[in-house]
């Protein structure tokens, strides 16, 4: 059989087996996570059976963005809160391990910063980040990006959540205690950052993190659990969460991304095979502030 054959084959199967494993998840995960309930349903998101990061926009009310992890094209896609797409937007880069999106403010107004800081095998002497003004959903192409390069201060590590709080970015390890690496983008615009560590937060394999709207929040995630810090004290050093929220429940397929907006929770799930795309799910939260 012919290597269009089999495609078109495959792609029939996860159009009939996205449905299916919608209605699975149903039957047995929870429809709540402590305080959130789940808004809606997991929605199956086609052509993006690696989300890895999510990011809520700046520019655009609704829209969150998300991106494939490694060995894919450098794309943004633009979903709305229940997960249907609404555009994809390519970014004229070649990467190496993109692991993350944060949005944050800049110089132009509203960026994304885009983390290439996957380094499974602990080899990267440098990782890159890159900025790019918020595009539109309707986009078909962003802007050419400022190309940050950087290092940690303390030889390489592997990791897959960053998140931006004004000038500082800061980086989540993936390993057994999460790391926490702190960079600052100077006045003089230096396109060389070095990552310090200011911290542990004693969490094991860190996928996510997503800093909230004015920064001094940030909520970070594990296949078990979504856990929110306030951003001063990450700063100094101290790894006490002011609440944790249990995500086991849910039965994602592989967790992966988190953001939040407000009183909403979106996480990301990698797929499986079978069902050709990523999953999104929405919670409604009743968080303390």
């Amino acid at each position: 059989m012919n290597r269009s054959r089999l495609m078109t084959i495959a792609a029939a199967a996860a159009l009939v087996l996205g449905p299916l494993a919608v209605a699975a998840w149903m039957l047995r995960a929870d429809d709540h996570a402590g305080p959130c309930l789940v808004f809606g349903t997991p929605v199956v998101l086609p052509g993006i059976a690696e989300t890895s990061g999510l990011a809520v926009s700046r520019r655009t009310p609704g829209v969150i963005w998300t991106h494939n992890d490694s060995g894919n094209d450098a794309v943004l896609f633009a979903l709305d809160t229940a997960g249907a797409l609404r555009g994809r937007v390519r970014v004229p880069i070649r990467t190496l391990d993109w692991e993350d999106v944060s949005a944050a403010r800049c110089p132009l107004g509203d960026c994304l910063y885009l983390a290439d800081i996957g380094d499974n095998k602990q080899i990267r002497a440098r990782v890159r980040i890159y900025r790019v003004p918020e595009p539109s959903p309707d986009e078909s192409l962003t802007a050419a990006p400022d190309v940050f390069e950087a290092a940690y201060d303390d030889g390489p590590h592997n990791a897959e959540a960053m998140f931006v709080a004004g000038a500082d970015l800061f980086i989540v390890t993936r390993d057994r205690t999460g790391g926490v690496y702190r960079a600052t983008i100077g006045p003089s615009g230096s396109r060389d950052l070095t990552f310090r560590r200011i911290g542990a937060l004693g969490l094991g394999a860190v996928t996510d993190a997503e800093a909230f709207r004015d920064g001094a929040a940030v909520v970070v995630r594990t296949s078990h659990e979504a856990v929110f810090y306030r951003t001063a004290d990450l700063v100094r050093g101290a790894n006490t969460p002011y609440f944790r929220v249990r995500i086991d429940g849910l039965r994602e397929p592989q967790g992966e991304g988190i953001a939040t907006d407000g009183r909403m929770l979106f996480l990301s799930s990698e797929g499986r095979p079978w069902n050709g795309g990523g999953w999104f799910i929405s919670l409604r939260c009743e968080l303390p502030q």
